[in-house]
């Protein structure tokens, strides 16, 4: 079970740079293409959580709100962001969603959560402009 700070430095950020692994664990998928129950058996290991990187979906072409509508329902935020340091620098931001069938703001709560890693400003600011458009996403059923 990675921790968040492993998560950001080990994968996402390696992930964005183009870095490649000698070992392929987290599978790439369109998240927002599925509903969160679909997820495990697209998922590369895992048997409680799923890891997958996920192109972050916009809302509008050049909005920055991310479009969470998913398969038959929608991810809607929950809590406030997390931040995720790494030898005391910003790093990342963890933001905790739960799943809900059917359209806001009506849909019915499921216990399917997701939580989504993303690069920190300052990260995103060297290099390409589509650096924020990976997130790493942990996915699991309480």
């Amino acid at each position: 079970h990675p921790t968040d700070e492993e998560l950001m430095v080990q994968y996402l950020c390696r992930k964005v740079a183009g870095q490649h692994f000698s070992l392929q664990i987290i599978a790439e998928i369109n998240l927002y293409k599925f509903d969160p129950w679909v997820l495990p058996s697209k998922a590369m290991f895992g048997e409680k959580e799923w890891y997958f990187f996920s192109p972050r979906d916009r809302k509008y072409p050049n909005g920055s709100r991310p479009n969470r509508v998913a398969g038959s329902g929608y991810w809607k935020a929950t809590g406030t962001d997390k931040t995720i340091t790494s030898e005391g620098k910003k790093v990342g931001i963890k933001k905790a969603l739960v799943f809900y069938i059917g359209k806001a703001p009506k849909g019915t709560k499921t216990n399917w959560i997701m939580h989504e890693y993303r690069l920190s400003e300052p990260q995103r600011r060297n290099g390409s402009s589509k650096l924020d458009d990976w997130v790493l996403c942990r996915i699991y059923k309480k």
